[in-house]
C-alpha cells in the first residue's frame, strides 16, 4: 500500500527495539527517511545493520539521551525539523504500589512522559508553521486500564494521553494532526521473561505461558494472544500519513480487544 510518505522525514523515539523499530522499519519501506534517536549509536548502528539492505540509507542513529533536557536539545541540533515524530520512547515494570518512590516516579515520568513534552515543544511549532506534519504517542491499554501491580507506569501512560489531546486542540483548521495508540501486550524479550514470572512456571514452554498468561491476566482479549510488532507499527504508519488527514485528537486501539468499551 502507498502511504504517500516518500521523502518526508520522521524521529522515531526507542526505535532500537520492539514497536520502535517495526514503526521505523515500515515507514523506511515507505520511503520516509528516519532517524532514531538513543543512548548509544553505535548499538543503534548494530540493530539498524540486520535490516534488509533496501532500507539501510533510510535510516540513521543519532546519540541522544532524550530523558533529559540536554538529550532533546542534542537530537534538536543535529535534526532541526521533522514532519512526523513519533514518540515511542517508555520504560515500564511490575512493582508494588508502596515500593514505588519518589526517584523511580520521577525516572518514570522523565522517560514517559518529559521526553515526548520536550520534543513536542521544539517540533510541534515547526509543524504548525508550514501547516503539514503528525505526531504520533505509543501510550498502552495500561493508560485507560490501570493495573494494580504497574501504576506508575500506567499513570506516565494516561498522561500521554492528555497531552496528545491538549496539543491536537492546538491544531485547529490546519494539516497537522496528533494522536495517541494503545498497544496491548506486545511481543518482546522483555514482555516474554515477564509473562513467564508473571505466570510463575519455569517448565512451561512458550505457547504454554502465553496462553496461560491472556488465561488469567487479560481473558477478557479477543486477540488472545501477543501482538506482533508490524502489526502496531501498520496503524502507525498509517496515521503518519496523508491518508489518515481526518483522524485527530484520536485514542486508537491495538490492544487486541482487551478495553471492553470504546475510549
Amino acid at each position: 500500500m502507498n502511504l504517500h510518505l516518500k521523502g518526508k522525514k520522521a524521529i522515531v523515539t526507542g526505535g532500537s527495539a520492539g514497536i520502535g523499530l517495526a514503526i521505523a522499519q515500515l515507514l523506511a519501506e515507505e520511503g520516509v527517511e528516519v532517524t532514531i534517536p538513543g543512548r548509544s549509536a553505535k548499538k543503534i548502528d548494530e540493530i539498524l545493520a540486520k535490516l534488509p539492505a533496501e532500507i539501510l540509507s533510510s535510516i540513521s542513529a543519532v546519540e541522544a539521551d532524550l530523558t533529559n533536557a540536554e538529550g532533546v536539545k542534542t537530537l534538536a541540533a543535529a535534526v532541526p525539523e521533522t514532519d512526523i515524530l513519533v514518540n515511542n520512547l517508555g520504560i515500564y515494570d511490575s512493582k508494588e504500589f508502596g515500593a514505588i518512590d519518589d526517584e523511580t516516579w520521577f525516572r518514570y515520568f522523565e522517560t514517559n512522559v518529559m521526553s515526548g513534552v520536550r520534543l513536542s515543544r521544539h517540533y510541534f511549532p515547526g509543524m504548525l508553521k508550514r501547516n503539514e506534519g503528525r505526531i504520533v504517542f505509543i501510550s498502552s491499554e495500561a493508560g485507560a486500564e490501570i493495573h494494580p501491580d504497574m501504576i506508575h507506569y500506567g499513570v506516565t501512560k494516561t498522561s500521554q494521553l492528555a497531552l496528545s489531546r491538549g496539543l491536537a486542540e492546538l491544531t485547529k483548521g490546519t494539516k497537522v494532526t496528533v494522536n495517541s495508540v494503545l498497544p496491548g501486550p506486545t511481543r518482546s524479550e522483555t514482555v516474554d521473561t515477564y509473562m513467564k514470572e508473571w505466570v510463575g512456571k519455569p517448565d512451561a514452554t512458550s505457547e504454554e505461558v502465553e496462553k496461560i498468561f491472556f488465561e488469567k491476566r487479560f481473558p477478557g482479549s479477543l486477540l488472545q494472544r501477543m501482538a506482533e510488532n508490524r502489526e502496531v507499527a501498520s496503524l502507525v504508519a498509517y496515521l503518519a500519513s496523508p491518508l489518515a488527514a481526518a483522524t485527530n485528537g484520536a485514542v486508537l486501539r491495538a490492544e487486541g480487544g482487551i478495553l471492553p468499551t470504546l475510549f
